[in-house]
This record gives structure tokens, sequence and C-alpha cells, in this order.
């Protein structure tokens, strides 16, 4: 795990920055198994309240596309610190029950009829033999993309929020799904920007 740790008008020692690394440690043992990287800046706070004169920021970055962000104030930067790990472990614990919740509701949906449609990979126009014959009218498929590869594919039941949720756990970069709210299909693509690109059918 990453961790750097910076002061603002605070002086960040070995002991501080010991307490630190021990805190998010234990963060990541408790809620994730891999790597973390978290950016860690004390300050003072004169406006702080009931007599809280440091003040600490957590940014954490636990996994891909998912950022956690903490903060604390405490009468000195230990305590400060204490409060912002506090905040950044409620949202990973919330984050968390949603992903379990999620997967159980994945369980049960396998369980039920599915819906299913034939996912093709075609071959690139530039990669195609010159001798390649067209497909036969009327077939359809198109007579321009040589079919390499298809496979079953399901078509979930979710709301925008589960299709992105999901989008993210399995690192695909499209995926199509039907609309709980609407019952339309809705699609939802990681952009080039890295934003989440959604396409409603029932939309108007």
């Amino acid at each position: 795990m990453h961790i750097t740790v910076a002061g603002k008008q605070v002086e960040t020692g070995e002991a501080l920055q010991q307490h630190v690394r021990d805190g998010l440690a234990g963060i990541a043992q408790k809620y994730f198994d891999h790597a973390l990287e978290a950016n860690v800046t004390f300050r003072r706070d004169a406006k702080g309240r009931l007599g809280a004169f440091f003040a600490c920021d957590i940014n954490l970055k636990a996994g891909r596309n998912l950022f956690m962000r903490g903060e604390g104030e405490g009468t000195d930067a230990h305590r400060a610190f204490e409060v912002a790990a506090e905040h950044v472990a409620k949202r990973l614990r919330r984050y968390r029950r949603r992903v379990n919740e999620h997967a159980r509701s994945l369980a049960e949906a396998r369980d039920s009829v599915a819906e299913t449609a034939t996912q093709y990979v075609l071959q690139a126009e530039e990669d195609q033999p010159e001798q390649e014959a067209p497909a036969a009218a009327g077939d359809g498929h198109d007579s321009h993309g040589v079919i390499v590869a298809e496979q079953l594919t399901e078509i979930a039941r979710l709301t925008v929020g589960e299709a992105v949720m999901r989008l993210d756990l399995t690192h695909q970069p499209v995926m199509m799904f039907r609309n709980s709210a609407s019952g339309a299909l809705n699609v939802v693509y990681r952009r080039p920007d890295g934003c989440v690109g959604w396409i409603d059918a029932a939309a108007q």
C-alpha cells in the first residue's frame, strides 16, 4: 500500500507517519484484499470546533474507479487522523454492504429464468481474406462482417446504479441490461475519458 503523508504547518514525524500506516493497514486488511493508495494531509485549523486545532484529510483509492475521502478534527494530529479514518471506514463498510447485497441479488437472479441474447465477435474488415465469400443473402448477418466467435450472454434486470456497479466489478467495457424501472433495454459503457455512458432505449 502506497501512503503519502504531508503536513501544512504540522510536523509529520515518524511516530505520526507510523500511526497513519498502521491505521490504514488495519482498514485495508478488514475491507480489501489488495493494495490501496492514500494521500493523508494534516493542517492546523484555528477555526476548529470544541478546541480542535488540528485537521486531517484522507484521500484514498480503494480500487478501480473507487475513491473515498475522510475528514477529521482533533486536539492533536493523531486524534484528527483517527476521526478521518473512521469516516473512511464507514464509507467502505457502506460500499461493501452494497456490493454484498448486489452479489446476493445476482445469485437470486441466476436461480430464476434469465433473459439471454447471443453475443458475436466480428473479424475486423481489414483482417478478412480477400477471397472470403460474402455471407448468403437473408442469413441475418452483415456480409461485411465475418463472425469469428459467438456466445450466449445474460441480459440481467437491474437498476442503472446496479448496472454501473456490475460494470466496475467485472471490468467490462460495455454491458446491456433491462432497466428494472422502465423494462426497456439499456446499455452502460466505459467512455475513453473514464466516465460511464448510459443509453436508455425508452428515453424520448
